[in-house]
C-alpha cells in the first residue's frame, strides 16, 4: 500500500491540450494499482503541468510501467480530443521520482504503455513485463514504418504518399506545418517576385534587379562570381566543397599540356612538377556524361560533363582548365583563361551548371536527405524506445520523414521543380540519382576519410574541412563517451536489435553493394562509435554544410543555373556576350528557381540546433552530462569559428554549430 504522486506534462504545441478524462494504472513488479481517474477540475490545458495523487491498496512492488488512456466524456462523445503529453514524473511511497517520457499524441480509448526513462539493453532487460512491453513497442513501429521502393537503384523511402500517413509525432508542429506552407505559398510575395510567363535576359544587370533586399553573401556572390578566383573558391567552401579533389595524374581524357597552362604557373614550373608537389585539383563530373537534356515551354535544354582543372598558389585555388564533355577530340576543346572573357565565362557557366546537378541531387537529396530517411525508418523500426541508441538517434530524425515526403511531391515528381525548371528533367535525374547511389560509399560519408581519399588534408582556406573536422571529433567524443556507457566489445556483439538496424540500413541505403564498404556487423565498442558519429554528423552537419547556402550562393542564377538554353561551344572564339545571355534560363525558370532555393534555406521558428534536446528521454547521470559536456564543446568551437570569420571577407558560417541542426529538417 502506498501512495504516488503524480506529474503529469502536457505539451505546449497548439491542440496538446485534452478536454477527455485521463486514466492511469502503475504496474509494478508484483502488480498493479488498477486504473484511476485523474480528477481535475480543467482540461488539460497545453504547457500545464498537474499533479495527481494514486493511491494504491496493495504493494505493486518496484514501478515499471505506467498506463495511461484517454476517454471521452460524457457530455462530449463525438469530439476528436487527441493529447499529446510529454511526460509523466511519479514519486514513490518512498519519495523516489521516476521519469516516464511520452512526446506522443494519444486519441481517446487508446491505451498507452510507458515504461521508465532509464535506458536498457535487450540482453539486459529481464524483467517479464518490460520485456513485453519492449516487443510489443517495436511491432507496433514496425507496422506504423514500412519500406517502399522509389526507383531501382536508389535508397529505400518509407511507405507513405502523404504526410498525413505517418504518426502524428513524426510529423511537423503546427508552427513547422503553416510555417512551410506560408513559406511556399509566399515566397513570391516575400522576395516580391513577379513570375512572367516568358521573356529572357538582356543582361546581367537586369538579373541583378530581381531582387531589392539581399543577404551580404548574396550580394558578395553577385559581385564576384566572374572572378576565376570565387570560381575556385565556391570548389572548397561554396555549396558543394564534395566534389574537388587533388590531381597526381591526369586522365586521359583530359589531355590538358604544360603548353596549354604554363603561363597560369610559377615561371620555372611545369604542370607535371605542380602535380607532384600536390598543388594541382580537379573536379571530374563524369556522372553527367550523356545525359540527355529536358525541354521547357517547348524548347530543348542543356549541360554538360564538364572536367576542372584547378591550381593552388600562394592560399588562393585558380582555375586554369576546362573541358566540357568527357570524351576528347574535335568539337571538345580545353577552354583557358587566356581564351576570350566570352569563352572563359561561358565556359565556367556550363561548369557551375553541372554543379547545380551534382549538388542538389547526389551531395544534398542523396548523400543526405535519403540517407536520413534510411537512418530514421531503420531506427523506427528495429530500436525500441528504451534503447539507449533510440534515445540517443531520435532527436536526429525530427522531420526527416515528412520533408522527404514533400520533395518527392513538390521537387522531384513528374510535375514538380525539377521536370519543370531545370535541364536535367524528370527521366534524366533518375538515371544520375542511380549512377550517383551506385558511387555512394560509407568511407565517402565520413569527413576524415572523406578528405584524405580526396587528398586535401593541406589545401589551404578550406574552411568546411577544418570546420567539419572540428565537428565530427566534437560529436565523436560525445558518441564514445555514451556508447561506452552502456556497450563493452562483448555488448555490441550480443545485441541483436542494433544489428537488426544495420541490416536494413545495409539492405535499405547501399542495397546491398559490397564494393561500398559498408559494415556488414559491429565487433566492437569502436566500430559503433564510427559508425553512429557517421549518421549524426550527416543529418546535422553535412546537410547543412550542403543546405543553408542555396539562397545565398544559388539565388543569383548565373552562379547557379538550373538549365542552359544552348549547346556547350564546339569551337572556340564564337562565343558573344549575346550568345551568353541567351544560354542563361529564360526569366519564369530564374523566377521559379530563386523562390525553391530561397524556400530551401529558410530556418524554422521551431528548430533544434545541434546539442539541443528538449525532449527529457534520460534520467540517468552521465548521460546526462556528457549531454552538457557535448554543448559546451559547441559552445567553444562556434567562438573559435567567430574569431576566424571576423577576419575574413567572406565569412564561412554554415558549419558554426548555431547554424547547424540537429536533423534534415528542411
Amino acid at each position: 500500500m502506498g501512495k504516488y504522486k503524480i506529474q503529469v506534462f502536457t505539451g505546449t504545441a497548439l491542440g496538446a491540450g485534452t478536454s477527455n478524462k485521463i486514466y492511469m494504472t502503475l504496474i509494478g513488479s508484483i502488480s498493479n494499482s488498477g486504473p484511476h481517474k485523474l480528477k481535475t477540475l480543467t482540461a488539460f490545458w497545453p504547457g500545464s503541468r498537474q499533479t495527481f495523487t494514486v493511491e494504491s491498496e496493495s504493494n505493486i512492488g518496484e514501478l515499471l510501467l505506467v498506463e495511461v488512456e484517454p476517454r471521452p466524456r460524457s457530455l462530449l462523445p463525438h469530439i476528436d480530443d487527441d493529447w499529446f503529453c510529454t511526460k509523466i514524473i511519479v514519486t514513490t511511497p518512498e519519495g523516489v521520482n521516476v521519469l516516464f517520457p511520452c512526446y506522443c499524441w494519444m486519441g481517446r480509448d487508446e491505451k498507452l504503455f510507458l515504461r521508465h526513462s532509464i535506458a536498457m539493453l535487450k540482453t539486459k532487460d529481464t524483467v517479464p513485463q518490460l520485456l513485453a512491453h519492449r516487443q510489443e513497442n517495436l511491432k507496433k513501429r514496425r507496422q506504423e514504418f514500412k519500406w517502399s521502393v522509389y526507383a531501382p537503384g536508389l535508397p529505400h523511402t518509407v511507405l507513405a504518399k502523404s504526410p498525413h500517413e505517418l504518426p502524428a509525432e513524426v510529423r511537423f508542429s503546427f508552427t513547422r506545418e503553416k510555417e512551410f506552407q506560408f513559406t511556399s505559398g509566399a515566397a513570391f510575395m516575400k522576395l516580391k517576385l513577379e513570375n512572367p510567363l516568358n521573356g529572357t535576359w538582356n543582361s546581367f544587370e537586369a538579373i541583378k534587379e530581381i531582387l531589392s533586399e539581399k543577404p551580404e553573401t548574396y550580394e558578395y556572390v553577385e559581385n564576384n562570381w566572374m572572378t576565376d578566383e570565387f570560381f575556385a573558391y565556391q570548389f572548397l567552401n561554396g555549396l558543394n566543397p564534395m566534389i574537388i579533389k587533388r590531381c597526381s595524374k591526369l586522365p586521359e581524357k583530359f589531355p590538358v599540356t604544360n603548353e596549354m597552362v604554363k603561363s597560369f604557373l610559377p615561371d620555372t614550373s611545369t604542370l607535371e612538377s605542380e602535380m607532384k608537389k600536390g598543388n594541382i585539383f580537379i573536379c571530374d563530373y563524369e556522372r553527367l556524361r550523356d545525359i540527355e537534356g529536358n525541354v521547357i515551354s517547348n524548347q530543348k535544354q542543356y549541360l554538360a560533363a564538364p572536367l576542372c582543372l584547378l591550381f593552388s598558389t600562394q592560399g588562393k585555388l585558380m582555375p586554369i582548365a576546362i573541358q566540357l564533355n568527357q570524351q576528347p577530340g574535335p568539337g571538345n576543346p580545353i577552354f583557358l583563361p587566356s581564351d576570350s572573357e566570352n569563352d572563359w565565362l561561358l565556359a565556367k557557366i556550363f561548369v557551375r551548371n553541372a554543379e547545380f546537378n551534382e549538388h542538389e541531387l547526389n551531395f544534398h537529396l542523396l548523400r543526405a536527405h535519403l540517407m536520413g530517411e534510411v537512418f530514421t525508418v531503420a531506427t523506427m523500426r528495429n530500436l525500441p524506445s528504451c534503447h539507449p541508441l533510440y534515445k540517443l538517434l531520435i532527436p536526429h530524425t525530427r522531420y526527416n520523414l515528412q520533408i522527404n515526403i514533400l520533395a518527392r511531391s513538390l521537387l522531384i515528381s513528374e510535375d514538380g521543380y525539377f521536370p519543370k525548371f531545370t535541364a536535367i528533367g524528370n527521366k534524366s535525374m533518375t538515371t544520375f540519382l542511380k549512377r550517383a547511389a551506385s558511387s555512394l560509399t560509407y568511407s565517402s560519408l565520413c569527413i576524415p576519410d572523406n578528405i584524405k581519399e580526396r587528398g586535401l588534408e593541406t589545401i589551404p582556406n578550406y574552411f568546411y574541412r577544418d570546420d567539419g573536422l572540428e565537428l565530427w571529433d566534437i560529436i565523436y567524443k560525445f558518441v564514445s563517451g555514451f556508447v561506452s556507457h552502456y556497450y563493452k566489445d562483448q555488448d555490441v556483439k550480443d545485441d541483436n536489435e542494433l544489428h537488426s538496424w544495420l541490416t536494413e540500413i545495409r539492405e535499405n541505403g547501399f542495397l546491398e553493394r559490397s564494393e561500398a564498404g559498408f559494415p556488414k556487423s559491429f565487433g566492437t565498442v569502436k566500430e559503433l562509435v564510427k559508425f553512429i558519429t557517421m549518421v549524426i554528423f550527416t543529418v546535422s552537419a553535412q546537410h547543412a554544410a550542403v543546405n543553408s547556402g542555396q539562397f545565398e550562393f544559388g539565388g543569383f542564377m548565373p552562379n547557379f543555373p538550373s538549365t542552359l538554353r544552348c549547346p556547350p561551344p564546339r569551337q572556340k572564339g564564337e562565343t558573344t556576350m549575346d550568345s551568353v545571355l541567351e544560354a542563361l534560363p529564360d526569366i519564369s525558370t530564374t523566377i521559379n528557381t530563386i523562390a525553391v532555393v530561397y524556400l530551401l534555406s529558410q530556418e524554422s521558428a521551431d528548430r533544434y540546433p545541434l546539442g539541443h534536446y528538449p525532449e527529457e528521454l534520460f534520467s540517468e547521470e552521465v548521460p546526462l552530462k556528457l549531454k552538457t559536456q557535448f554543448k559546451n564543446d559547441l559552445l567553444d568551437l562556434e567562438k573559435k569559428i567567430d574569431s576566424r570569420n571576423k577576419k575574413l571577407a567572406l565569412p564561412y558560417t554554415y558549419l558554426n554549430p548555431r547554424n547547424v541542426d540537429n536533423s534534415v529538417a528542411i
